[in-house]
């Protein structure tokens, strides 16, 4: 069994803002890094002969490799054709995302965004808001690869339950930037134990995939960021601050987007 790990960073136990991403650097690596260990450590009690741990968050260099679970191998690093997903396409039998957070726009979750906080304001599939939980599942849905498991906060849980995967809990969000969190020798044993059972139970999941022709949209925080948008080629303007890109092609429609992104990050103030 070849399992594919994507790693995000907001999800994890103890982490509440991203001035510890600045100011605590190492000791939020450890804790990511400690939650991708249990991750894999469930995955081989499981049976898993290959494990692909995909670094996901920011400048996807996060994870202390010489502290990672040698029988797992890391993809780092930024530039990746499938951004949080890269990885997913090498014959991989499932998908466990660990450290995820809601979607933007969720209350009393901690640092929700959709892939850019600064741009995206909401990212909607076939007219369904989707955070990165369900933007990611649908990409490994492409590739025949069913999500089994999502660790991050209590706000999470609906849209981990709706693709039918298992949510762990490693925190419950009291605002945007607090939480109650387990210590974290109880949240990598609680993932540890769930990634367990869910690869033991593998038939009983299923890939996500949105009906074709698949239509995505962007909300962008700023209708500048539409001009820039509109240099993609079939990306179309539905309202001031909204494209849609519509395609018989999942993988297509999501580079469109991240595309699509990348180019609205660039718009100045003028």
């Amino acid at each position: 069994m070849n399992v594919f790990i994507s790693a995000d960073w907001e999800g994890i136990a103890g982490l509440v803002s991203w001035h510890q991403e600045k100011d605590d650097t190492m000791r939020a690596r450890k804790l990511m890094t400690g939650e991708v260990n249990a991750a894999v450590d469930g995955a081989l009690a499981a049976g898993a002969t290959t494990i692909l741990v995909n670094d996901s968050h920011g400048s996807m260099r996060n994870i202390l490799i010489e502290e990672l679970h040698p029988q797992a191998q890391l993809l780092s690093g930024g530039l990746k054709e499938l951004s949080m997903m890269a990885g997913v396409q090498r014959d991989m039998d499932a998908a466990v995302f660990i450290g995820y957070h809601a979607k933007a726009g969720t209350t009393r979750a901690i640092l929700d965004h959709t892939y850019s906080g600064s741009v995206v304001h909401e990212w909607r599939i076939n007219g369904q808001p989707a955070g990165e939980t369900t933007v990611n599942a649908a990409v490994a849905g492409y590739f025949g690869v069913p999500v089994v498991l999502v660790s991050g906060d209590n706000s999470l849980q609906d849209e981990v339950e709706a693709l039918g995967a298992v949510h762990v809990q490693v925190k419950e969000a009291f605002s945007r930037y607090a939480a109650l969190n387990l210590h974290p020798t109880v949240a990598q044993e609680r993932i540890r134990t769930e990634v367990t059972k869910a690869l033991g139970r593998l038939d009983a999941f299923h890939p996500f995939q949105p009906k074709t022709p698949v239509t995505l949209e962007l909300d962008v925080t700023r209708s500048s960021m539409v001009e820039e948008i509109l240099l993609i080629p079939g990306m179309k303007q539905t309202a001031p601050r909204t494209v849609a890109f519509t395609h018989d092609d999942v993988l297509v429609g999501f580079k469109a987007m991240l595309a699509a992104i990348t180019l609205a990050g660039t718009v100045n103030r003028g």
